[in-house]
């Protein structure tokens, strides 16, 4: 995995501006702290930096390729998973390589099938290539949005990059966040809108699209959706189909010249992905490392709840010996998580999922020390109907986002400088748009639809919020996760696949599980879901709360669009005025205070100008 940033002028000589591309991509160290390289023309800068994975000679960036008479240069991000196929076929068109590099597929398949490039790459990427004979740049996203990209246009520059800090290091892009970016952080946040960066000069390329930008020409384009079609295989044919793809999406990721391992929770997803990977790394002579995460105490203070049946920690170690992987826990402490909010935000560059976020950003530093690729399992819930939205009545009906059901709280949390009824008008008008926009067939039952809708909020929303917290918390360590349930292959299909098939036996994932049956341990397969874990020590409660009350004394400028009062009355009361968590299944009274503590922290350290 890399990072890399970028700015395209064609009205003016920007050469000369050579320091502004060093400091967008120097900010990009942690993505890529490997190499860095540059590219300096006219009217292109572009910067790239370097985590090296495979092909350490024949992959360095900007790579630069000439084809009938024009110059190509590529910065990427990314990993391409049909490499040696896509390889083979650009071969027999006629195209020659220099390195086995996937950075060299990219580029050639662009120079090959121009935009149309994106529908031959199956992958996890961001990439922008700048044909300088013609002056046209193409940037693209992939599939489900692993990788990031954001991008500004201002007057005649186009400037781009892998995060937001990158961006903000350039003199045009300033740190304004109007009406919009503030409904947003109040109405939508973690989650964020397609298209939305919360910055007002700034947009994030939404998956599936690409850009082409000339001087005569700017447009966005979607080109890849969901869609409906008539599902005719059998329950037995439909487990045989998941399995293979399932397996072949892992197999594909496996490859690298350093050492891979997996993050195993002992959770279904995670262990099937550990299982295949052990198995396959086993034939290579090979013993895969596996990682779990704990709390300090977790155990002394858990109580059982809907949302987290059970403790990761049993299944982790039944999951481990029987998968036989060299298994490493590991622990976080409570007042390392609270600081590391912080931390999380520079990751982030906005408030973002609290303690989930800190975790993870703790976490992947510790894997950092024992391998540079770890394989991850998020995504199964998203598309194999894992999440209590999906099949417990008084959720799956809301007509509102399932994660973010109570928007009465967040129109609380609003200073009363804005409008609660706008708030409510936006987070409305995002979901009303979001839901016209999917695709069903005229024979789908009033249910069907109602499965169609929440699956497809579920990849363009909610699913595109972790990956992107996965993302930015392990590159912030300089680790390359990968997620092999996020295959667009296999999201396809399900989109298509009846709920009574994927809800086997009347539970969650049951298609998922039946698949993988006598390959992972059946205390596994039968485990109820347990979603990614939180700490429940009150040592972390007390710490957040202390930090929130010195943001009230303090005063800060985040009550420009934070109600004060309603945010003392909380403190006080120390109880959550919810039922259920306000954002996923995780998100409750520390949550809630973990992100007025990253929100703090961001409007001052960013700057930040309320418009």
């Amino acid at each position: 995995m890399c990072g890399f940033s970028g700015w395209i002028c064609f009205s003016a000589d920007i050469s000369e501006f050579q320091d502004v591309i060093t400091k967008m991509t120097d900010v990009l160290s942690h993505r890529g702290p490997d190499e860095e390289g540059y590219y300096i023309t006219k009217h292109a800068l572009l910067g790239h930096k370097r985590l090296t994975i495979i092909d350490p000679e024949g992959g360095k960036q900007p790579m630069i390729k000439f084809h009938n008479q024009q110059k190509f240069i590529i910065v990427y991000n990314g990993e391409l998973y049909n490499t040696q196929e896509l390889r083979a076929k650009l071969q027999s068109l006629g195209y020659h390589f220099s390195s086995y590099s996937d950075t060299e597929v990219v580029l050639t398949s662009y120079i090959q099938w121009k935009e149309e490039c994106v529908k031959y790459l199956n992958g996890i990427f961001a990439f922008a290539v700048f044909n300088e004979t013609k002056n046209e740049l193409f940037i693209a996203r992939d599939h489900l949005g692993v990788k990031p990209l954001f991008f500004s246009l201002k007057n005649d520059n186009f400037i781009f990059a892998s995060e937001i800090k990158s961006l903000l290091r350039h003199p045009l892009i300033s740190t304004k966040v109007d009406k919009e970016g503030i409904f947003e952080l109040i109405g939508l946040c973690p989650a964020r809108s397609p298209f939305s960066a919360i910055f007002k000069d700034i947009i994030e390329l939404p998956p599936a699209h690409y850009v082409i930008y000339s001087k005569n020409r700017y447009e966005i384009k979607e080109y890849w959706q969901l869609k409906p079609e008539k599902f005719d295989k059998t329950v037995d044919e439909t487990i045989e189909i998941v399995k293979n793809l399932v397996k072949d999406a892992i197999t594909r990721q496996l490859v690298s010249d350093f050492e891979i391992c997996c993050f195993l929770s002992g959770g279904l997803d995670s262990t099937i992905i550990t299982a295949i990977s052990a198995n396959q790394l086993r034939k290579e002579g090979k013993r895969l490392k596996s990682f779990s995460i704990d709390y300090k105490d977790n155990a002394k203070y858990y109580k059982f709840n809907q949302y987290q049946p059970t403790l990761d920690s049993t299944y982790a170690k039944i999951a481990s010996k029987s998968i036989s992987t060299d298994h490493i826990v590991v622990e976080i402490d409570n007042e390392f998580l609270c600081d590391a909010l912080l931390h999380a935000t520079v990751a982030n560059d906005l408030p973002g999922m609290a303690d989930i976020d800190s975790s993870l950003f703790l976490f992947t530093s510790e894997v950092r020390k024992y391998a540079k690729v770890a394989l991850s399992g998020e995504c199964a819930d998203e598309i194999f109907g894992g999440y209590p939205w999906y099949w417990r009545e008084d959720y799956k009906n809301f007509e509102t986002f399932p994660w973010s059901p109570s928007l009465e709280f967040r129109k609380n949390i609003l200073s009363k400088k804005y409008s609660k009824f706008e708030l409510e008008e936006y987070v409305n008008s995002k979901y009303k748009e979001s839901v016209g926009k999917v695709n069903y067939l005229d024979s789908d039952s009033q249910e069907d639809v109602r499965h169609r809708i929440l699956y497809y909020l579920n990849v363009k929303w909610f699913m595109v919020t972790l990956l992107n917290r996965k993302d930015r918390m392990s590159m912030a360590n300089s680790l390359e996760a990968r997620v092999p349930f996020a295959d667009y292959r296999i999201v396809e299909l399900l989109y298509n696949v009846p709920w009574k098939i994927k809800y086997l036996e009347n539970m969650e994932k049951g298609l998922l599980r039946r698949s993988f049956e006598g390959i992972i341990p059946d205390e596994i397969k039968n485990r109820k879901k347990s979603p990614y874990p939180k700490t429940y020590n009150p040592e972390f409660l007390k710490k957040t709360k202390q930090k929130v009350l010195e943001t009230i004394k303090n005063n800060s400028p985040v009550f420009e669009i934070i109600d004060k009062t309603y945010l003392e009355n909380i403190t006080e009361k120390e109880l959550f005025p919810l039922d259920k968590p306000w954002f996923g299944q995780l998100m409750t009274l520390p949550q809630f205070f973990g992100y007025i503590i990253q929100l703090d922290f961001w409007v001052k350290n960013y700057n930040v100008d309320f418009e």
